[in-house]
């Protein structure tokens, strides 16, 4: 019997399983446990330590014959041994088996029942359970009567490596192993890491089945007409897809297959910093019991939460089952997009507030996926970061970028998509001068794109990036739409503009296999 083999066995055997438990159970465990409080909303709190993003640098793939000639190696997808990952799986089992309790339960990843992943969780913790509980596809009973797993994640925060004998990064680690279909996470607490393992996985399997995996939310009108909202963390895909008006999908993950577009998930894992119910009612009205709290502050005698307090980062999220939203779309499938949109969150305030794409100037931005890091979402980051993340989601494509890119170019010419670009960062100034974009005025710049309202509208090129702007929207200013006209210091925007189209084209030279065009519809301003 193989390592692996053996692991799986012993864990699915533990005497100290608890395994698939209801949520007031899992509650209960949580409280008695002192792993977490309950709070004045009905949700659980959990803090996680000086670990409260993702950390990057521990994330391994596990190279093999799989994934050998598969896999785009480089700075995001990092190599490890095979040796060292069998290693570290026993070494964790091992430590599992030593433990009062081990919480364990089954879903899926993906609605689609042509695309679902069976998938198994092991935690050492009961909150964590929870949060992959809501967090994934929950199996109906009979689901559960022969669900057979087909990707493992086994999670052990407690455990901390040592990167001298166990040949890791550092104590945490995050390795996935697509040869033996196990994620093993260590040595962090941050349970965000279980949900963005099993993204990445969905990124390797689905497009080698046709299907388009996503790193975007997606909501669908009265009409049936879906739209996609792609963006990196922070840049408004959990808020802006939560409309009254339009039934919700999903939050962050999806598919788009022959059928249409589906979401991976079952649940929603929200910011929660400076939220509030007259901004964003229905993530706030979702955080009740069986909600799980990641590193809110608590009042210690009311229970209730500060949304607004960081004392344990910016990063604050929620995790809740996409039932906890009112208006959803039931089962989380719908049609093809009839609108996709781009969200950054542009720290140099120079990005239009809302532009309409051509068909080259969408490969263009997907590809350069250019947002702003925002503070909390990963380790260090305490202000916003100009990055481009690769179809605004590169840490968690394993894959060539442009593997991705060529196929939703292809759904966007087949389907006749519009797409947009839209900035949820900075109006008037750069990070620090200017102020963060009015959400209300970027609902009504979206829902205006919904409705097929700036279509045809008249527009106006930006000199610097080739963008169309319209120029007026309904409950816009029109003032707010062009960004030079908000900077008081026009001489300091064109700077900052020129140097921010400098800085795509360097980063667009690492893309070699896309045709003239694509690389044509980036900014206008080229440095001679």
């Amino acid at each position: 019997m193989s390592i692996v083999q053996k692991s799986i066995r012993n864990l699915s055997e533990l005497p100290n399983l608890q395994d698939n438990l209801s949520t007031p159970k899992l509650v209960e465990k949580i409280v008695m446990r002192k792993e977490g409080i309950l709070t004045a909303t009905g949700a659980v709190q959990a803090t996680t330590g000086k670990y409260t993003g993702r950390s990057p640098k521990d994330k391994f793939i596990v190279k093999d014959d799989v994934s050998d000639s598969l896999v785009e190696w480089g700075k995001v997808n990092k190599p490890i041994e095979e040796d060292v990952f069998l290693n570290l799986l026993e070494k964790v089992v091992n430590y599992l088996e030593k433990q009062d309790e081990v919480f364990a339960l089954n879903g899926f990843a993906g609605a689609d029942k042509s695309y679902q992943l069976p998938i198994k969780v092991y935690n050492e913790y009961a909150w964590q359970n929870l949060f992959a509980k809501q967090l994934f596809i929950r199996p109906t009973k009979e689901e559960l009567k022969s669900h057979k797993p087909e990707f493992t994640v086994i999670s052990a925060p407690s455990f901390k490596a040592d990167p001298k004998v166990d040949g890791t990064h550092s104590e945490a680690f995050v390795l996935i192993s697509f040869k033996h279909r196990i994620v093993l996470i260590g040595g962090t607490e941050y349970a965000g890491e279980i949900k963005k393992s099993i993204f990445s996985v969905m990124n390797f399997l689905l497009p080698q089945k046709d299907v388009l995996s996503m790193h975007c939310s997606a909501n669908v009108g009265k009409d049936g007409d879906v739209a996609l909202f792609f963006g990196l963390s922070g840049t408004g895909k959990t808020t802006l897809s939560a409309d009254k008006d339009r039934q919700l999908i999903g939050d962050d993950e999806h598919g788009w297959s022959p059928n249409g577009v589906f979401n991976i998930e079952g649940g929603c894992y929200a910011k929660c910093i400076n939220l509030s119910e007259e901004k964003e009612p229905e993530i706030y009205q979702a955080i009740r019991y069986g909600s799980v709290l990641e590193n809110v502050v608590i009042d210690e005698d009311t229970r209730e939460p500060d949304y607004d307090d960081t004392t344990f980062t910016e990063n604050t999220r929620v995790a809740y089952p996409i039932e906890h939203i009112e208006n959803i779309a039931v089962p989380s499938m719908a049609g093809h997009p009839k609108t996709i949109i781009f969200l950054t969150a542009d720290a140099s305030g120079v990005l239009p507030p809302i532009s309409r794409l051509t068909k080259e100037q969408a490969m263009y931005h997907f590809l350069s996926g250019y947002t702003s890091k925002l503070a909390g979402t990963e380790r260090g980051i305490t202000e916003p970061q100009a990055t481009f993340s690769a179809c605004f989601g590169e840490p968690f494509l394993p894959l060539p970028p442009v593997t991705y890119a060529k196929m939703l170019g292809e759904k966007i010419d087949k389907h006749k998509a519009k797409v947009f670009l839209v900035n949820t960062g900075w109006t008037g100034g750069k990070y620090g001068v200017g102020k963060r974009m009015n959400l209300k005025y970027t609902r009504a710049m979206v829902r205006a794109a919904l409705k097929g309202e700036l279509n045809d509208v008249e527009t106006v090129k930006d000199e610097i990036f080739g963008l169309e702007i319209p120029k007026t929207i309904n409950n816009v200013p029109d003032e707010v739409l062009i960004p030079r006209h908000t900077w008081e210091d026009k001489e300091a925007y064109d700077h900052d503009a020129k140097e921010l189209a400098v800085k795509f084209h360097e980063n667009f030279q690492k893309f070699q296999d896309v045709s003239e065009d694509i690389v044509k519809a980036g900014p206008l301003y080229r440095p001679n």
